[in-house]
């Protein structure tokens, strides 16, 4: 699947989309606090989802069961809501989330701290943001694409932590995930000119320690390998011929 330019009508939609989405991240970090449960965040995202006129746009992706991946501490993304699973002060936890308005796309993801946490736990989630902003930097027309990958992985390295390389962020349209990946780390090869009119999900991943990650017996929560802290920090952006434009920020 080639990677798609949207037309104008498109990116008025998306824009929109992107719009409702972080009105939801807002709303959603009112409420994150010590002995909230993760179920009670996805349930709540949901409803913020339905009552703009959206559709959860992970609801049953692939068999996903809730509208709201919420993942703590060394989970990395694609955590499953619980209600057993409360917060306690000193845990971060990143949401991830998409929502479908007329067929379009806007995909997000922020990570909070729970209470007071500790300075490294600061670090990681500022680090993890600032490095989506470096990478942006880079996603403009006439660019590569992995020029917003090298950017992203020089600045977090550079501040101790390393990004996750098994999983990446994507393209987006009518799709959710559409071409082309998007690594959070320098690849072999340049990767694909950037032209105006393309929608990506810049989505870095990083980890306290190493890299390496893997899988939980549900299939789904993704965690680090050590054990260590990960942060996730995602947006919605369209290529321009100046400075991208953030579609899912408010």
């Amino acid at each position: 699947m080639a990677v798609t330019i949207k037309s104008e009508r498109e990116i008025e939609l998306m824009r929109e989309a992107g719009k409702i989405l972080a009105e939801v991240h807002n709303q959603l970090e009112e409420i994150i606090a010590p002995g909230i449960t993760t179920l009670e965040i996805d349930r709540k995202g949901e409803e913020l989802i339905r009552k703009a006129g959206c559709i959860p746009s992970f609801k049953g992706y692939d068999g996903y069961p809730a509208s709201i991946c919420v993942s703590v501490n060394d989970e990395v993304v694609h955590g499953i809501p619980n209600k057993k699973h409360r917060l306690f002060e000193g845990d971060i936890v990143s949401l991830d989330a998409g929502v479908i308005y007329k067929d379009y796309q806007s995909d997000a993801a922020r990570t909070y701290g729970v209470g007071k946490i500790s300075p490294e736990s600061q670090k990681l989630i500022e680090v993890t943001k600032e490095s989506f902003f470096r990478g942006i930097e880079f996603a403009r027309a006439g660019n590569h694409l992995h020029d917003i990958s090298a950017a992203i992985q020089k600045y977090v390295e550079s501040n101790g932590f390393s990004v996750v390389r098994d999983l990446v962020g994507h393209g987006i349209g009518k799709e959710m995930h559409e071409e082309p990946q998007i690594p959070n780390y320098k690849p072999v090869g340049r990767g694909i000119r950037l032209c105006a009119g393309m929608t990506l999900a810049i989505e870095p991943m990083v980890n306290a320690g190493g890299y390496e990650v893997w899988i939980l017996e549900d299939d789904w929560t993704v965690v680090t390998r050590d054990g260590s802290n990960s942060a996730h920090y995602e947006n919605t952006i369209l290529v321009t011929e100046g400075d991208p434009e953030i579609l899912s920020w408010i």
